[in-house]
């Protein structure tokens, strides 16, 4: 118990002598920063700590600023900024006001986290005293131990304690201290005021700044820069520094600088470093020390959201910036600035004045000032000219102003200054009025503004400008009546009265006294420019003067080649030299001032001439010269017009004939080329059908010419020639064939059909036909859609392409037919003049040699072939073409030499019904019954001879008719066969119309029609009547038979 009694003691003693210490240096040091210094240093040593250190707390930023602290041997200062969140949460407890205390770091749950951190600076273990003023935290006490430790609690209460009297004496010395600091800055800134006074210009007041700024601050150097439009550049003009330090005056990049500096300046808050190495990172504290900057502040200049300029203080060590130092700058800055904004001012302001000045005597503005109290009228000499009045004459508001005035205008400008000057209403004074010279007596227009200023409800002072707008007005004037004069002419015709109108108006534009026109015209005796027009003067004035004199001084406007005008004609000696009149002749009007402008056409007919006077000299000039020829250029397009008008008439009364005319002979020229084409085209094609038909018939009449001498001589040896006849009368049918489906005038029996199957079914007869060297592949698509056409004239189209492609692969090849589904778009639809929509397409493709661009060109052509002579009838191709295009579909070629040829076919997709099956059927004998009775109805003998002949063969009953008359004759006196057998086209009545006679009395009677060549209406488009039987001719008697046998049994 003695023991811990002694160790009370022994500490009460500590406690007593270390305050008593403290209390020493609170009475001898006058600095707060020595004070807190030698309290940090007596508790350092008093409990043998790492650290003991007194620093000022910014809440807002959570920092503390230590400007000095006591370390213990071997450990490092935490003089300058620290942030409390760098080494745990404990902030937060400081905040409230309460002591933080931890013996170790790595344990306590505020910091363990940053237990390293501390350790880096001796603080593993920690006391943090708050030092609190009107509630809020401002200082801190604290003591750090490198190593871990258990603070007692009377060692905790002694430092409260100390915290305490630290308090109450900085709060003391600072008071002291700041009315030091402010005595300090009240004389730095009176000394700034009085050299920065008679400073004229914004870099003389820098200069004398800074130089000031930087000596009192003790730093290195003071700069100010503008910033540029970037917002990036700037541009340090001027800066003082100190002796071993180098001026930074240049061009910087604030990026540069580092993210601070962008950020903080661009937001309008000042830039505070203490060391730019400890606070920066490594980049961006270069910049700084590149230019012997170690610690800064620099002040931003922010106006309406942008940076404008900067003021900066630098020292070339790191330094600890103080709040004193911060204020004094920040005040120091805004005074400085507002000086410059000042002195700019003024500076505006005198060239504003010298600007004004200036433009006032370049504008000849004059100047009033009225004084309506004194009824005091001042005039500069501009104002005085514009009243006609001298520099020196004297004026007043009723002798000069109102005087002055023109009468018309007097009343309404004396309304208007009352207006101005009464309180409550306008005191804006804008009028145009017109003056009399007081002295010279000539009329101006005058523009005039001023305002009004009132004290204590009345006017005390007018002032405004005045500025002569005269030839303003007159050109304004000018304008109205030019386009007045050009609207009226250009709806006039009548030449009377645009002349007229013209000479008017130039009387109005030049002020003339009188006017006149003078029209070029050939009259009987060779005379030319008659008066056609006069104003401002009665025409009896010219009755002894209808035209111009034939006087040297006019001739420019005689010939057009320029304008006459003249002060005083009668001193120009080129004026009335001739005989019988010298000068101004006897009886005319009395001229001295003469303007003469021609008026020529587009085309440079000189029309006539217009002249202007007036008795006295000088009136016209340069203005009324310039008017005129306006003037007289509308009167040239309005005469030009008028004429051109009463020569369309003219030309209107004989358009109508020769339009007709023309027309009858355009018409005629077209129908004579129509013609020559037609017969060109017939030649053409009669030509290649002769040689084709010549070829087929020489061999006809040859081979039966050979059997008709054979059997007269009883040699029955005769097959070989009819089997040749024969084969020439079945290529001459298929030529016709060909011939008509060129013409899409072959009847097309159209099926619903799946090409798959077709194509399928062809490749057989594919095979048989190319022969061995041709390979032959069919691609075929699934799903392919259905078309409706002739089945045969498809087959017969594919067998087609497919023997020219054999003939363009002499060596072998392959042949590849394809099937697709394909849309036609709209565009490919109008270039092929078919519908847009679904079809399916085939395709056929040859490996052999190709087209040229005109082959493909050509291909389509009849009677076109690139194959030998009596090789190609040269209407493959185009019967390909006639079928698809009668189908509805459309068929394109794609070749190059060298790379074969593809074909591609187009057919409409069919939508509705089942694919109709075609069934080939081996060839069958077909007889008939005698009770069986065909009526043959033939107008050619020969035709019909061979038709019952064939039928009779085939063991029917013929009844031969030689025309529809016959034929209806017999059937109405009972002869009903069982099947009328009809040519279309005959004498008297067509096939058709027969069958409708006859069906009337007989509906079910059995028809079989037949034709060579039709265009009748039993076949629409094309296309077969539903239930319509039709052979076409040539046909063969296996043809028949079938055809006829079919009829019957259905």
């Amino acid at each position: 118990m003695g023991v811990k009694v002694d160790h009370d003691i022994e500490a009460s003693l500590q406690r007593s002598e270390l305050l008593a210490v403290l209390g020493d240096c609170i009475r001898e040091i006058n600095d707060p920063g020595e004070l807190a210094y030698a309290a940090a240093e007596l508790l350092g040593r008093q409990f043998n700590v790492s650290r003991a250190g007194y620093g000022t707390i910014d809440l807002e930023r959570e920092t503390i600023t230590i400007e000095r602290d006591w370390n213990a041997p071997g450990i490092k200062s935490l003089a300058g900024i620290l942030h409390f969140r760098d080494y745990g949460s404990y902030i937060e407890d400081l905040k409230r006001g309460e002591t933080v205390v931890f013996d170790d770091a790595e344990i306590d749950i505020r910091t363990k986290d940053h237990a390293d951190a501390l350790k880096a600076i001796s603080a593993q273990s920690v006391i943090n005293m708050p030092v609190t003023e009107h509630g809020g935290l401002v200082a801190l006490l604290y003591l750090n131990h490198a190593e871990p430790r258990q603070w007692t609690p009377k060692e905790i209460e002694l430092i409260s304690e100390v915290a305490n009297r630290m308090r109450t004496a900085t709060e003391r010395l600072r008071a002291e201290r700041g009315l030091r600091d402010s005595a300090e800055r009240l004389t730095f800134l009176d000394l700034l005021g009085k050299e920065t006074a008679d400073a004229t210009d914004a870099d003389a007041v820098m200069q004398v700044t800074t130089r000031l700024l930087g000596e009192h601050l003790c730093v290195s150097i003071c700069a100010y820069a503008d910033m540029e439009s970037d917002q990036d550049h700037f541009n340090i003009r001027g800066d003082w520094s100190a002796p071993g330090s180098p001026s930074i005056v240049g061009y910087y990049s604030l990026a540069d600088f580092g993210r601070l500096a962008v950020a903080n300046l661009s937001a309008g808050r000042p830039l505070v470093i203490n060391d730019n190495l400890a606070e920066l990172a490594p980049d961006e504290a270069k910049t700084f020390q590149d230019i012997g900057i170690a610690a800064t502040i620099s002040m931003p200049l922010v106006k309406q959201g942008r940076l404008t300029a900067l003021m900066a203080i630098h020292d070339k060590q790191p330094r600890l910036w103080s709040q004193r130092e911060l204020a004094l700058l920040t005040e120091v800055t805004e005074r400085c600035w507002a000086h410059i904004e000042r002195v700019r001012s003024e500076q505006a302001a005198r060239a504003s004045e010298e600007r004004l000045r200036l433009a006032t005597d370049a504008a000849a503005i004059g100047t009033w000032d009225y004084d309506p109290v004194r009824r005091d009228l001042r005039w500069d000499d501009r104002c005085k000219a514009l009243f006609g009045l001298p520099p020196d004459a004297e004026v007043t508001y009723e002798d000069a102003f109102l005087a002055g005035l023109h009468p018309e205008d007097r009343d309404r400008a004396d309304e208007a200054v009352r207006r101005a000057l009464t309180p409550g209403a306008t005191s804006r004074y804008d009028i145009e009025y017109r003056t009399i010279g007081l002295r010279d007596g000539k009329e101006r227009w005058i523009a005039a503004t001023g305002d009004a200023f009132f004290e204590d409800g009345r006017a005390v002072r007018f002032i405004g400008t005045v500025i002569n707008i005269t030839s303003r007005k007159r050109a304004q004037r000018h304008l109205q009546i030019m386009n007045a004069t050009a609207a009226a002419v250009a709806a006039e015709l009548d030449l009377e009265r645009i002349v007229q109108t013209v000479t008017d108006a130039g009387v109005e534009l030049s002020g003339a006294q009188f006017g006149a026109f003078f029209y070029n015209v050939i009259d009987d005796q060779g005379g030319s420019y008659m008066l056609y027009a006069l104003s401002g003067a009665s025409r009896s004035a010219f009755e002894n003067y209808p035209m111009p004199r034939n006087t040297a001084v006019f001739a420019p406007t005689f010939i057009g080649s320029g304008v006459v005008r003249s002060d005083d004609i009668l001193q120009d000696p080129r004026y009335g030299r001739n005989s019988p009149n010298k000068g101004m002749p006897k009886g005319h009007l009395p001229v001295r001032s003469y303007l003469a402008v021609p008026v020529a056409s587009r085309s440079g007919e000189v029309l006539g001439g217009l002249f202007f006077g007036h008795a006295e000299t000088g009136v016209f000039g340069a203005e009324h010269e310039s008017a005129l020829l306006g003037l007289a250029g509308h009167a040239a397009t309005a005469i030009d017009n008028s004429r051109l008008f009463k020569a369309l008439q003219t030309l209107n009364a004989t358009l109508e004939q020769r339009v007709l005319e023309a027309v009858a002979e355009r018409a005629r020229a077209e129908e004579h080329l129509r013609q020559a084409q037609k017969m060109e085209a017939v030649g053409q094609l009669t030509g290649g059908i002769a040689h084709d038909f010549n070829n087929m018939l020489a061999v006809i009449i040859g081979g039966l010419n050979l059997v008709q001498r054979k059997l007269r001589k009883g040699d029955t040896n005769v097959q070989s020639f009819v089997e040749g006849a024969i084969e020439g009368a079945q290529r001459a049918a298929e030529l016709t064939k060909r011939l008509l489906a060129f013409a899409r005038q072959q009847p097309l029996a159209p099926k619903r059909l799946n090409p798959n199957r077709l194509v399928g079914g062809m490749s057989e007869l594919l095979s048989r036909t190319l022969g061995e060297t041709i390979e032959v592949e069919t691609v075929l698509a699934a799903g392919l859609w259905q078309v409706k056409v002739d089945s045969a004239q498809l087959e017969n189209a594919l067998l087609n392409l497919s023997v020219n492609a054999r003939d363009a692969m002499p060596a072998g090849g392959k042949l590849t037919i394809e099937t697709s589904n394909a849309h036609i778009d709209d565009r490919y639809a109008r270039e092929n003049a078919i519908a847009s929509g679904q079809y399916v397409l085939i395709a056929v493709t040859d490996t052999g040699t190709g087209m040229s661009e005109d082959v493909r060109a050509k291909a389509f052509d009849p009677f076109f072939t690139t194959k030998g002579v009596g090789k190609g009838t040269g209407l493959g191709l185009s019967q390909v073409y006639g079928f698809v295009r009668q189908s509805g579909g459309s068929v394109k070629i794609y070749s190059e030499p060298g790379h074969g040829t593809t074909l591609k076919i187009y057919l409409p997709r069919s939508y509705d019904g089942v694919a109709e099956e075609t069934v080939s059927r081996p060839t069958e004998e077909h007889p008939g019954r005698a009770d069986e009775v065909i009526m043959v109805v033939e107008d050619e003998e020969r035709v019909r001879l061979m038709a019952a002949e064939a039928l009779r063969e085939l063991g029917y009953s013929v009844l031969e008719m030689p025309g529809p008359r016959e034929a209806l004759d017999a059937v109405q006196k009972g002869q009903v066969p069982s099947l009328l057998f009809t040519d279309v086209v005959m004498p008297e009545m067509s096939g058709r119309e027969l069958v409708d006679k006859v069906k009337a009395t007989h509906p079910d009677l059995k028809i079989l029609y037949t034709t060579g060549y039709t265009r009748n209406a039993f076949v629409h488009n094309g296309t077969l009547d539903f239930g319509t039987e039709l052979l076409s001719k040539p046909y063969t008697i296996d043809e028949l038979a079938e055809k006829v046998r079919a009829i019957l049994d259905r």
